[in-house]
């Protein structure tokens, strides 16, 4: 692992590579390449109960930041990953503003973007109370592009004006998709036979058919990364550990989460398996944890760690994440993971067992906060301009 200074607007605060020693000349551009839909996120916190009814109630604390895919964009990209990320932007002030967050805040290379003129962003708002959230959505699929004046993607890759924006994605060591039942994504199949390693997740069956045949694209998938929920409702089990097992009839790799339990993976190449617990935190918000988690993962897979330190790690950033505002501007760091380590070997009769757990990390974090300031937060609005 290396730690240099950023380059280009903003980029000032150092770099941890966590792939830095097994790069080589050839390797794909992108270390992860993600396609989806970039929300305004409008989070509110400090709420005693759901809302009510006919009355009003009052947030005691509120952010903003990029959500949707950005949440899994920014974490990758705080963990060192060179991260593309393929998604429209609407030309209003909330596009403008989750466009700049990315590309110049966050170093995600938008080239595989495209900004739509007319179209104005989708909104979410999250309402986060007893440890959950509520939220609220807004917006409208894009138009499609114009033949006439096709995208940068379009232009780069040489292919015919009018090409769709995600069908040819650009070659990555590895890809996020998030699965719908009944739906074969053409891009997924595409990347899978560039050589791209394809991780998963998935969203609630609406249809309630929760059938693993409707998940056609994880042939293409080597990881799965459900919810203990999800898990049992496709494998037909009632135990979340015997459900992650059954995945492997589908996909080398499941991984489980488990809420407050922790997560357990199972490789059914090699039949190792790793169940390791949670970090009991008190959560500010939970907002875009998940995506957190599955970056977590995806550095350690193709950092090529022991199973159960990927899932420790995971495990870490999703903890350090709920205790900020926000989907993607609450992920943390390699600054904040080494503060966090070093802090918690400070405490007196700290667990050993959890200090071996997390031992790994020694050779991975800085020694010391290697950020020239604290990474950006979600904050009330989105005026507020950012240093220099």
């Amino acid at each position: 692992m290396t730690a240099s200074i950023g380059e280009g607007p903003h980029r000032h605060h150092a770099h941890v590579d966590p792939l830095a020693a097994l790069r080589a000349p050839g390797d794909p551009p992108w270390d992860v390449y993600l396609t989806g839909t970039v929300f305004l996120d409008i989070i509110f916190t400090g709420l005693d109960s759901a809302p009510v009814r006919g009355t009003e109630s009052w947030a005691r604390g509120m952010g903003s930041s990029p959500g949707g895919v950005a949440n899994m964009a920014t974490a990758l990209a705080r963990l060192g990953l060179r991260t593309c990320l393929a998604a429209a932007f609407g030309d209003d002030h909330y596009g403008e503003y989750c466009w700049d967050e990315l590309q110049e805040g966050e170093g995600i290379d938008l080239s595989h973007s495209r900004k739509v003129p007319g179209w104005h962003s989708p909104v979410t708002v999250s309402m986060a109370y007893e440890g959950e959230r509520t939220m609220v959505s807004h917006g409208h699929e894009p138009p499609p592009e114009e033949p006439a004046r096709p995208s940068p993607t379009t232009t780069l890759n040489g292919r015919p004006p009018g090409a769709g924006l995600f069908d040819c994605p650009p070659r990555a060591r590895a890809a996020v998709a998030s699965l719908t039942p009944g739906r074969r994504e053409p891009w997924i199949a595409e990347a899978a036979k560039q050589g791209t390693r394809i991780f998963a997740d998935v969203g609630w069956d609406e249809t309630g058919a929760w059938d693993p045949a409707g998940l056609a694209d994880l042939e293409h998938c080597e990881a799965f990364l459900p919810n203990a929920e999800e898990a049992m409702r496709y494998t037909r089990t009632d135990c979340p550990r015997a459900a992650a097992h059954a995945l492997t009839e589908y996909v080398p790799l499941a991984v489980v989460t488990l809420g407050a339990e922790g997560a357990y993976a199972v490789d059914g190449r090699t039949g190792e398996s790793a169940g390791v617990p949670a970090i009991a935190v008190e959560a500010l918000d939970p907002t875009g944890a998940g995506d957190v988690f599955v970056a977590g993962f995806v550095t350690g897979t193709l950092a090529e760690w022991p199973l159960a330190d990927r899932l420790a790690f995971a495990g870490l950033t999703a903890a350090l994440s709920v205790q900020e505002f926000g989907g993607s501007l609450s992920a943390p760091d390699w600054s904040e993971i080494g503060a966090w380590w070093r802090k918690v070997q400070s405490y007196e009769n700290q667990d050993p067992a959890a200090l071996t757990r997390y031992a790994f990390l020694d050779g991975l974090v800085p020694e010391e906060d290697i950020e020239a300031w604290p990474r950006r937060r979600a904050v009330p609005t989105i005026g507020f301009r950012r240093p220099g």
